[in-house]
């Protein structure tokens, strides 16, 4: 008998589509019955996502708007393009980042004094966990630039792509209703780089991957830091909250590069 919604776990380094035709292969679903995924996650993020098959594909709307309950990790003293480990690093000096950073900001908030990728600067993880607390709420987040939002009849990623980002990105409201820094690691260099780039190497398809192995050797190669932080952080949020805009987000409110580390999706409404 085939199952209207099934409960599937997206891989690291998975696309929405791949782990559909995983769970397709798994179950025994005929490719002639339509299938979707209630809710992308990005191939750098992992977890629940709620696949659809049959005529339950028509109720996909019923399945969207569920609150959303997400493990994340950030990494201190990176920024990407795509604000997680599959993009560009911005080679963006310290100097030039403050000032592009969020200059409105409180001075509890602003914390561009303590040494990038310090495991012990007090200072940074008590000006990381004040500005977790500002997000609480509801509030209006734009939509990352490499995302599947469309604009003009096309996606986000591609005019990033092709370097034809709209001046006034998309936003939208979104609700964070719990949030906070549960843990610090602190990651050796060579195995934090060896384990990046074991991330990136998972992932098929086009996504510039080569490109963006260059970036990271570059980067590591260039930092004088022998050791860097990582905050493990809970969110409970409303659907459509991109944790790695929320990430990007806090960079600049603290002028410290912050880079989404990993994302695990934990649960979707009480799944």
């Amino acid at each position: 008998m085939l199952p209207k919604s099934i409960v599937a776990y997206k891989n690291l380094g998975e696309t929405p589509l791949e782990c559909l035709e995983r769970v397709r292969k798994e179950y025994g679903i005929a490719t002639d019955i339509p299938m979707t995924y209630a809710g992308r996650l990005d191939p750098m993020a992992e977890g629940v996502m709620i696949l659809l098959a049959g005529e339950e594909c028509k109720n996909k709307e019923q399945y969207l708007g569920l609150d959303k309950t997400y493990e994340f990790e950030v990494l201190v003293g990176f920024q990407t393009d795509t604000y997680d480990l599959l993009g560009l690093v911005n080679t963006t000096s310290k100097e030039e980042f403050e000032r592009s950073s969020d200059n409105t900001t409180s001075p509890e908030y602003k914390i561009s004094g303590p040494r990038v990728g310090s495991p012990d600067s007090e200072i940074l993880y008590s000006g990381f966990v004040s500005t977790i607390q500002s997000f609480i709420g509801t509030f209006i987040q734009k939509y990352p630039s490499f995302s599947s939002k469309t604009v003009g009849g096309k996606q986000l990623f591609q005019r990033a792509l092709d370097d034809e980002l709209p001046s006034d990105m998309p936003e939208h409201e979104v609700t964070i209703s719990k949030l906070h820094c549960t843990s610090t690691v602190i990651r050796e260099k060579e195995e934090l780089e060896k384990e990046i780039l074991r991330r990136i190497g998972l992932v098929h398809g086009d996504f510039r991957q080569e490109e963006i192995k260059k970036s990271w050797n570059e980067a590591f190669d260039n930092s004088n830091e022998k050791e860097f932080t990582i905050f493990k952080c809970i969110c409970e949020c409303s659907s459509g909250t991109y944790i790695r805009q929320l990430v990007a987000d806090m960079s600049k409110k603290i002028s410290v590069p912050l880079v989404t580390y990993s994302i695990k999706r934990t649960k979707v409404g009480e799944i």
